[in-house]
This record gives C-alpha cells, sequence and structure tokens, in this order.
C-alpha cells in the first residue's frame, strides 16, 4: 500500500497529525503500537489522571466542605474499585472516539511496531509477529515519551512504582514517598491525599513545579500542606528505593549531606519523562537524533531527511499533549504548501491539583534575568465574591505588562477552573493585548474570570476595583 503520509503514533499529536493530513487530501495512514489508540495522554496519563483526580475531589469535598454547604452524609467511603472502573469507561470511550475519527477521515489504522526500513518504506510488526510493509511518501514520528527512571531505583511496579501503576492501584496506600515535585507527582499526590493517603515529597531542587513562576509554586505548597497535609523535603538527593515486601525504604542526603530515610507503603518515582524512540530503525533511514535523546529537527519540524517529520515529546520544547496537536496541524499544513506558525512562548502549562495552576509567557524570574522593564498587578480569589460563594478563596492571578507600552508578557494563575481560565490570557497575548485592553472588557459578574480584569486593572496604574 503507498500513503501520501504516514503517521507513528496515536497521540495527540500523532492522531491529530493524521485527522488534518486527511482534511488536507493526503491519503493518510496511522500506525500505533499498542491495541488502542490515543498514546499515553488518553491512556495512561491526562485523561485518567483528570478522571481520578475529578473523582477523588467529589470524595474529599463530601468529607470536608459539603456539611458548610447544608449536605449532610452518613457512612461517607471510597469505592476505589469503582473509581477506577469510572477511570476505565473515561479512557475505553476516548479510544472509541478516537477510532470512531479515524474511519470518518477515512485514515487506515495499522496495529503493531512501525520501523523505517528505509526513509520511504515501513514496516509493521504485529504482536502476532506478522510484518507487512507500507510506501509512503512522508512521515510524521509521534511517538511521545515514557517515565524517567533512576538507574539506581529499581521500579518493580508493585511497591516502587511510576505514574502508569499510580493510575491503577487496588488500594489506598497509607503513605506514598514521591520522588519529584513536578506536575504528575504532584496531580497523582493529590488524588490518594484527598482519599486519606499521607504524601510525602522528597525534591531535588528547592520548590516545587520550578519551570513556572516561582509564586505559583510557593502557593500551591501552601495550600497543598494545609488541605491535604503534605510534606516537603526539598535540596534531598535521593540515592536509594528499596522493596521491603509490606513497604518501601527510601534513602537521601540532606542539604547538609546527612543520610534520612523515609519510610512509606508505595513510592512513586516521578522525575519526569524522556522521548520514546525505541525500536523505530531511525538509523535506517539516516535521521540524526539531537540532545537527550531527542529527534533532531528544524523550524518546520522536519528532520535532517527530507520528508520525515517528528513531533511532540520525541522533539524539544515542553511535554503536553496540546503542544504535540498544535505541532501536528503545523506539519500537516506545512506539508500542503501552508505557511503555519507556532509562538511556543505562548503554550501554556497547567497542573490539575485543586487550586489549579497555570502560566503562559514569561515568567517573573525570566523577565528579570532579560533585565526586561516591567510591571505587575495581582488579584486574590479571597476578594472574589464567584469564588467565596464556592469556598474556593486560595490562590491568585499575576499579570505582568511591559512598563512602557503595558503589552502582557506573562500571565500566571493559581485557584479554581485556573486550566480554563489560563485559555484567556493565551488570546489576550496571541493579539497581543495591553494590561488596559482586557481591564476595559466586561467580564461576567460573578466569575472566576473577574480576576484576570482585576489583575489587569492592578498592573495599569494600580486601579483593581476591589482590593
Amino acid at each position: 500500500m503507498k500513503y501520501d503520509v504516514t503517521v507513528i503514533g496515536s497521540g495527540p499529536g500523532g492522531y491529530v497529525a493524521a485527522v488534518r493530513c486527511a482534511q488536507l487530501g493526503l491519503k493518510t495512514a496511522i500506525i500505533e503500537k499498542y491495541n488502542v489508540l490515543g498514546g499515553t495522554c488518553l491512556n495512561v496519563g491526562c485523561i485518567p489522571s483528570k478522571a481520578l483526580l475529578d473523582s477523588s475531589e467529589h470524595y474529599h469535598n463530601a468529607a470536608h466542605t459539603f456539611k458548610t454547604h447544608g449536605i449532610e452524609l452518613d457512612n461517607l467511603k471510597v469505592n476505589l474499585e469503582q473509581m477506577i472502573k469510572r477511570k476505565a469507561d473515561v479512557i475505553k470511550s476516548n479510544n472509541d472516539g478516537i477510532s470512531f475519527l479515524m474511519k470518518k477521515n477515512k485514515i487506515d489504522t495499522y496495529f503493531g511496531l512501525g520501523s523505517f526500513v528505509d526513509k520511504n518504506c515501513i514496516k509493521i510488526t504485529g504482536t502476532d509477529g506478522q510484518v507487512q510493509e507500507i510506501e509512503t511518501d512522508k512521515t510524521i514520528i509521534a511517538t511521545g515519551s515514557k517515565p524517567t527512571i533512576l538507574p539506581f531505583i529499581p521500579v518493580d511496579k508493585q511497591r516502587i512504582i511510576t505514574s502508569t501503576e499510580a493510575l491503577t492501584l487496588t488500594e489506598v496506600p497509607k503513605h506514598m514517598v514521591i520522588i519529584g515535585g513536578g506536575v504528575i507527582g504532584l496531580e497523582l499526590g493529590s488524588v490518594y491525599a484527598r482519599l486519606g493517603s499521607k504524601i510525602t515529597v522528597v525534591e531535588f531542587l528547592d520548590s516545587i513545579i520550578p519551570t513556572m513562576d516561582r509564586a505559583l509554586g510557593k502557593e500551591l505548597q501552601r495550600v497543598l500542606k494545609k488541605i491535604l497535609g503534605f510534606e516537603f523535603f526539598f535540596q534531598h538527593k535521593v540515592t536509594g528505593a528499596t522493596n521491603t515486601g509490606a513497604g518501601v525504604t527510601v534513602t537521601a542526603e540532606n542539604p547538609k549531606g546527612e543520610t534520612v530515610t523515609f519510610e512509606g507503603d508505595y513510592c512513586l518515582v516521578s522525575i519526569g519523562r524522556k522521548p520514546y524512540t525505541d525500536g523505530l530503525g531511525l538509523e535506517n533511514a539516516g535521521v540524526q537524533m539531537g540532545e537527550r535523546g531527542m529527534i533532531a529537527v528544524n523550524d518546520h519540524l522536519e528532520t535532517n531527511v527530507p520528508g520525515i517529520f517528528a513531533i511532540g515529546d520525541v522533539v524539544r520544547g515542553a511535554m503536553l499533549a496540546h503542544k504535540a496537536e498544535e505541532e501536528g496541524v503545523l506539519v500537516a499544513e506545512y506539508i500542503t504548501g501552508q505557511k503555519p506558525h507556532i509562538n511556543y512562548n505562548l503554550i501554556p502549562g497547567v497542573v490539575y491539583t485543586w487550586p489549579e495552576v497555570a502560566g503562559v509567557g514569561y515568567t517573573e524570574e525570566q523577565l528579570k534575568e532579560q533585565g526586561r522593564a516591567y510591571k505587575t498587578g495581582s488579584f486574590p480569589f479571597k476578594a472574589s465574591g464567584r469564588a467565596k460563594a464556592s469556598m474556593d478563596t486560595d490562590g491568585f492571578v499575576k499579570v505582568l505588562a511591559d512598563k512602557e507600552t503595558d503589552e502582557i508578557l506573562g500571565v500566571h494563575m493559581i485557584g479554581p477552573r485556573i486550566a480554563d481560565l489560563i485559555a484567556e490570557a493565551v488570546v489576550a497575548m496571541e493579539f497581543r493585548a495591553s494590561a488596559e485592553d482586557i481591564a476595559r472588557m466586561s467580564h461576567a459578574h460573578p466569575t472566576y474570570t473577574e480576576a484576570m480584569k482585576e489583575a489587569c486593572l492592578a498592573a495599569t496604574e494600580n486601579r483593581a476595583i476591589h482590593i
């Protein structure tokens, strides 16, 4: 079979790229190593973690805030088996949805390991061992990433686990030790803390979510400690972890160089992810690799081999599903002669804890490092009428704007429904709006979005109304 484009990998980047290619009239195939479509994000990442985050937040609210709302419950308990089953149902619904999109757009789907025979020939090895080959004019590599593993920590998937296993536990841990204070660890830690687990975070750096604006990490740390009882140990270098049978012992060096130990019944290793290119046969096509195991690409996401492109977690930039989607669309449109563009500075990052956290554009630390003159405006949710009504008063919205032009340079938020609210900041910055522009736009009352307007007012001659 001969195709105009073949996509290897069916995660958010891959399946979106395939759909856009098909929309543009290209005969398209997609190859997926596993027996379902959707990749890490849909099957063991974004979607299942959000399903468990929502379920656990419902339980936490029932246990801690319903009484204040005038809702009284007796014999409240966690049915973890049902919680995991609901998560599986959500995954299947999305799997089916992507399969429908492939059929709707007449995209041929192959299940098996796709690898290059040469730049225009791809071999597909099915799980049953059967092999077939297809010809393709162009190829988009979208094989994603997998959890990074420390060589001195034996991940046994029983007591010492990754995010994948954390999504299918059969019991609520009594004490989970999390190695790493990044997004994935904090989200999964939140799930189990809400269900009753003690959570200890051991982090090598001096803050959580260290790539985001420092004010966000500081506030999130405060809230997680206050509401869920998280314990944090910063500047601790983990040196080992041992499965003791009924639990796990984690050893680390504290800032003084002393050896300390942490005892728990589970250890979640959550120190990031690395590109997944195993078995692709890139050498057969002559594709060059870049830094840290990533595939080297140019500004059009094309490798050194003309006609072979790579997107998502296997190339430079943040490992985000929506970043991969944008790149998939960019490649499809570039292939067909269009002139697409992505402003990587305006791809938002989100943490789905509660309160939620998000940021886009430059952080305050980056602006200071650049020596750029800026002004800042902030508005706390404790002054928001809508937040008071919902009892979600932790957090704030911070707007950074150019001191001379008033153009918005960065927006950093922590609070209720921030994952949705950050889109307003992205739109504003895509159109190079000033803080004054947003401050003069009507925002419905009472809503969480008023915090964005008030922060912009605060950045504009300190004109915030409600603080």
